[in-house]
């Protein structure tokens, strides 16, 4: 069983002004951003992160995706999202990790909130490098114009809460997040699992 009590949970989905919020500023239009917990390199956290990307353990994901579900559904900041959507993988990266992590939280997120995923209509077109090693302004370009969307009727007038593993500069989620907001009537929120305070 996964003990979560001692995680240093981040409580940014009370605060509409809180640093994940910030981010975004100027660069596109959000409602709302929170992450669940705080990520130190070598901490809990990270290692579970670690566990979920990369060792298959994909219920790490579930299980913490819905415990936040639970209580965003509390927050008025998250209280009006109609739609959960993943960060998409490419299809090759997808096939040699067998799963997308940012799915198991979606669907954790989901149980916890009541709300549907869309795992189809966002999709990743251009296999990106690894974000790792860059600079803000190498990650802003290694993923601008890297998501497409396939069918955005499922989409149009929809608040959707897009959802990742970790944030650092927001360059993915705001690659994301611009792509969706071309279709009419949708608004984005963000939600990560943690941050990377580093």
């Amino acid at each position: 069983m996964l003990c979560v009590y001692h995680l240093p949970k981040t409580n940014f989905h009370l605060d509409k002004e809180n640093p994940i919020a910030k981010i975004f500023w100027g660069r596109v239009e959000i409602v709302a951003a929170a992450s669940y917990y705080s990520f130190t390199k070598g901490g809990k956290v990270q290692h579970l992160i670690h566990q979920l990307k990369y060792e298959g353990q994909k219920e790490i994901g579930v299980t913490l995706g819905k415990l936040y579900g639970i209580e965003l559904k509390e927050s008025a900041n998250f209280k009006k999202v109609d739609l959960i959507i993943p960060v998409p993988l490419h299809k090759n990266k997808l096939r040699k990790r067998g799963y997308n992590q940012s799915e198991s939280i979606a669907e954790g997120l989901s149980k916890g909130m009541g709300i549907p995923t869309n795992f189809k209509s966002l999709y990743r077109a251009v296999a990106s490098e690894s974000q790792t090693r860059k600079s803000r302004f190498n990650r802003w370009k290694n993923v601008e114009s890297v998501f497409q969307v396939n069918d955005e009727h499922p989409l149009i007038g929809k608040h959707i809460l897009l959802v990742d593993d970790v944030i650092t500069t927001g360059s993915t989620l705001e690659a994301c997040a611009q792509t969706l907001i071309k279709i009419p009537g949708v608004s984005v929120s963000v939600v990560t699992l943690a941050h990377a305070t580093v």
